[in-house]
């Protein structure tokens, strides 16, 4: 494991901060974070584990505050639950077989498509619609797949789900963000686990970079909650094409 400077590390607990805050209110807080974690030095697997546990606990936070105010219903997405689980221990698997080698070149391509669909991703809205899927459809054909996703990369999953939440279950934000913060923890966690038994995560900077995503997440929860969601696309996509053009050319 690659050495880093007490001030490197404080770096990225701020930037853990930001990407707490931002993921609790629109998603996509891993577009920041692992973007850094790479440009730290560290080599893929290792910063995909370390990202995987300080998100999991800033999901942990803001599902935990969702949940307190009565914005979660777990037993309605409980399949969505159970098949996204097992989707993400089988992209957890895959990806530890993969390797950092391949990874080094699967990565940007990998941010390049998901800078391209916040680009051109159309705004959720606030208002419930009439669903386009039950709940055990839903499970098959989007929790399974974003929770093989998620285990295998998982950056922009926070942002997809609510998107599809409401595209496809017809739910307004408030529960679509609600909903997605619970499913990602379950993805997150699993997947941080494994990670974890295999040793592949920086512990000293994943304790503090969670304990920052803890504050944002619940920071970012509330105005959630409060006020509705903002837009932050364009500075997700920025980081996430200059991530990918760093890695392209700049090894």
């Amino acid at each position: 494991m690659i050495e880093l400077s007490p001030l490197l590390i404080a770096t990225l607990t701020v930037i853990a901060f930001v990407a707490g805050f931002i993921s609790s209110i629109a998603g996509a807080g891993g577009l920041l974070t692992l973007p850094v974690l790479l440009w730290a030095g560290l080599p893929p697997i290792n910063a995909l584990a370390t990202n995987k546990v300080q998100s999991s606990l800033g999901s942990l936070s803001s599902s935990w505050n969702f949940y307190r105010k009565g914005h979660l219903n777990l037993h309605e997405i409980r399949w969505s639950l159970g098949l996204a689980w097992c989707g993400a221990i089988v992209g957890t698997l895959a990806v530890q077989h993969v390797g950092n080698d391949i990874l080094v070149q699967l990565i940007p391509l990998l941010l390049i498509i998901i800078a391209v669909y916040f680009l051109f991703s159309p705004r959720v809205t606030d208002h419930s619609t009439v669903p386009r899927l039950g709940s055990i459809q839903f499970a098959f054909l989007a929790a399974l797949p974003m929770g093989f996703y998620g285990g295998f990369f998982g950056p922009g999953m926070g942002s997809i789900l609510p998107f599809l939440f409401v595209w496809l279950c017809g739910y307004d934000l408030r529960k679509a963000t609600a909903q997605t913060k619970v499913m990602i923890l379950l993805v997150n966690g699993s997947s941080a686990l494994l990670f974890a038994l295999r040793g592949d995560v920086f512990w000293e900077l994943a304790l503090c970079m969670s304990i920052a995503q803890i504050i944002g997440a619940r920071i970012g929860s509330n105005m959630v909650i409060n006020r509705g969601a903002i837009v932050i696309q364009p500075l997700i996509v920025v980081v996430t094409l200059a991530l990918a053009v760093k890695l392209l050319f700049f090894k």
